[in-house]
């Protein structure tokens, strides 16, 4: 009798949960096709999700396109760790390297580009985006983060110049992949993401590369 008394109130909340992740993938759905639709009612329509149940799930536009990049992103983590085109990350992949896949995975998905780039871009507007500024902001941070400590690392293993400053590098590769990719999705035809990341391998090379 106890057991099934507190089994019973934790029904609902899971069919919230289920309910939520069905709506996240309907949008990232949307986004990946179509882009980033101009409001929250406009997504609701797009998707076959009223307006008050987008809302009781996601207090703003804001907050759902953040939690739809960060389901898009979990997502791409897990199919970047078995890349089809090298196979699993190795731990010791260069910060390069790591930021080159991310880009060939994130180019299958032009719509999520654009989503990105719509969070970047509202994040440099604090007062009417906190919630996207402060998502933006802590990405970074991470991102920064991981790739100073990969390019520590090639330091230690004597592939990366020991005089370059980790974190400054990291902030460049981030920066440059960041840019070109925006590049691509303006220009395709003329840019070369492959390419043109691969240059800072001249600069911060990787052990698997020049083993």
């Amino acid at each position: 009798m106890t057991s099934q008394a507190h089994a019973e109130p934790a029904r609902p909340h899971r069919k919230g949960e289920a309910r939520r992740a069905e709506i996240l993938a309907k949008a990232i759905d949307l986004f990946a096709e179509h882009g980033v639709e101009a409001s929250l009612r406009a997504i609701g329509e797009a998707i076959g999700v009223s307006h008050a149940a987008l809302r009781y799930y996601f207090a703003s536009r804001d907050e759902l396109l953040v939690e739809v990049y960060r389901a898009h992103e979990g997502g791409s983590k897990s199919a970047a760790d078995s890349d089809p085109e090298s196979g699993p990350i190795p731990a010791s992949a260069s910060a390069v390297e790591v930021m080159e896949i991310s880009a060939r995975l994130n180019r299958t998905i032009p719509g999520l580009i654009e989503l990105y780039a719509t969070l970047t871009t509202d994040a440099l507007q604090e007062r009417q985006h906190p919630v996207t500024r402060e998502f933006i902001q802590e990405r970074f941070l991470h991102v920064r983060a991981d790739l100073a400590n990969r390019i520590r690392a090639g330091q230690a293993a004597g592939d990366i110049d020991p005089t370059i400053d980790p974190d400054d590098a990291a902030a460049l590769v981030a920066a440059a992949s960041d840019g070109l990719q925006l590049q691509w999705l303006l220009h395709p035809e003329a840019v070369d993401i492959g390419r043109s990341i691969a240059l800072l391998e001249r600069l911060l090379p990787g052990s698997s590369r020049t083993s």
